[in-house]
C-alpha cells in the first residue's frame, strides 16, 4: 500500500515533470548533432513532448487508460508546442516532411471535433459565467484557463473597479479587514512608482530597449499591485449560512465549514500563530481573531497542500464577527 503523502509527491512531480523534458528536449534540438538531423530531431521531440505529457495526465488523473478526447488533446498540445518552441533548423524540417504536417493537423483537429462537441453540450446546460470558463477548458489546458482568468480578474479589479459594494453573496455577513491596510498599502504603491521612475531613468542611460523592457514590467506589476491593494475592499471575509470564508482579497480564498469549528476567540499566543498547521491570512499585522478547528483542513497553494487545524486573521471590528461566530457555533 503507497502512503497517501508519496502520492501527492508523485503527483506533484507530475506537474512538473514535463516541462523539465520538454525544455530539456528543445535545448538539445540546438545542438549541434541534432541540428546536422534535423528530422530525427524533430521526430525525437514530437514523441518526448507527448510522452511526457500523456504519462503526466494518466499520474495526475490516476484513471489508468487514458480515453480519447484526453490522448487526442495531449497530441494536440503536444504539436502546437514543438511546432512553437523548435529552432529554425527543426522547423524548416518540418516544412518539408508533408506528412508528418498532416499527421500532426490531424491530431488537431480531432481534438477541436471532441472539444467542440463537449462544449456545446456544457453550453446547452446552461448556466452561470463559470460555464464559459469550462468552455475554453476543453480547448485548452485547465491549469492555463484558470491562470487567464486570474489575469482578467485582477486587471478589471485595477482598471475597471473604482467604487460600488463589496461582493458579498445574498444571506452573508461581511467583516471588513482593509481600513488597517490602507495606509500601508498607499505607502507601499507610493513606493513602488517611485522605484519605477529611478529604473527608468537610470535603465535609459544605458539601453532604450532595456528601459522600455523594464517599463512594462515594472507597470504591469504597478497594475497588478493596484487590483490586489483595491481587492481588500472588495473581498471581505464572510460568514455564510454554513460556513466561513477567509479571504484576503486576491490572495486568499479558504471556506471553513462550521461544522468543522472548535472555537473562536481574540486571546492570540504568539505560537499558536506561529505554528506550521496554522494559517495565518492577517496582512502587515498581528491577526487578532483565531478560529480552532476540530479537525484540520487540506489547504492547497500553488503546489503545496497544507494540513490546518487553525485560521487567524485581522478585522477591523472584531468583537461582533466573534459574538456572532459564538452564537452560530451555540457557545456562550
Amino acid at each position: 500500500m503507497i502512503p497517501a503523502a508519496r502520492i501527492a509527491h508523485h503527483r506533484r512531480a507530475a506537474h512538473l515533470a514535463p516541462a523539465v523534458v520538454i525544455v530539456a528536449a528543445m535545448l538539445a534540438a540546438r545542438l549541434p548533432v541534432a541540428q546536422s538531423h534535423p528530422a530525427l530531431s524533430l521526430w525525437l521531440c514530437l514523441w518526448l513532448a507527448a510522452d511526457s505529457l500523456l504519462l503526466s495526465r494518466i499520474i495526475r488523473d490516476g484513471a489508468g487508460r487514458p480515453d480519447a478526447r484526453t490522448v487526442c488533446a495531449t497530441l494536440a498540445g503536444a504539436c502546437c508546442l514543438v511546432s512553437m518552441a523548435a529552432p529554425p533548423t527543426l522547423r524548416a524540417a518540418l516544412l518539408a516532411m508533408p506528412g508528418t504536417m498532416v499527421a500532426m493537423a490531424l491530431a488537431l483537429l480531432a481534438h477541436l471535433a471532441l472539444a467542440g462537441r463537449q462544449a456545446l453540450a456544457i453550453m446547452r446546460r446552461g448556466g452561470t459565467a463559470a460555464r464559459w470558463e469550462s468552455v475554453a477548458a476543453q480547448f485548452l489546458p485547465p491549469a492555463l484557463v484558470r491562470l487567464a482568468r486570474a489575469e482578467l480578474v485582477v486587471l478589471h479589479m485595477a482598471l475597471l473597479r473604482w467604487g460600488g459594494p463589496a461582493d458579498v453573496p445574498p444571506g452573508a455577513g461581511a467583516f471588513a479587514y482593509h481600513r488597517h491596510l490602507t495606509p500601508m498599502a498607499i505607502t507601499l504603491l507610493s513606493l513602488s512608482a517611485i522605484e519605477v521612475a529611478v529604473y527608468h531613468v537610470f535603465l535609459g542611460h544605458w539601453s532604450r530597449l532595456a528601459a522600455l523592457a523594464m517599463f512594462v514590467v515594472s507597470d504591469l506589476g504597478l497594475v497588478y499591485l493596484v487590483g490586489v491593494v483595491k481587492s481588500f475592499r472588495f473581498r471581505p471575509i464572510l460568514l455564510e449560512a454554513d460556513s466561513l470564508r477567509i479571504r484576503a482579497g486576491l490572495l486568499l480564498d479558504v471556506a471553513v465549514p462550521l461544522n468543522r469549528i472548535e472555537s473562536v476567540s481574540m486571546a492570540i499566543d504568539g505560537a499558536e500563530v506561529r505554528d506550521a498547521a496554522t494559517l495565518n491570512a492577517a496582512l502587515l499585522a498581528w491577526p487578532n481573531v483565531i478560529v480552532h478547528l476540530r479537525a484540520p483542513i487540506d489547504h492547497h497553494r500553488l503546489l503545496r497542500r497544507r494540513s490546518i487545524r487553525r485560521v487567524a486573521f485581522r478585522l477591523d471590528e472584531p468583537e461582533p464577527f466573534v459574538r456572532l461566530l459564538q452564537w452560530r457555533l451555540g457557545q456562550p
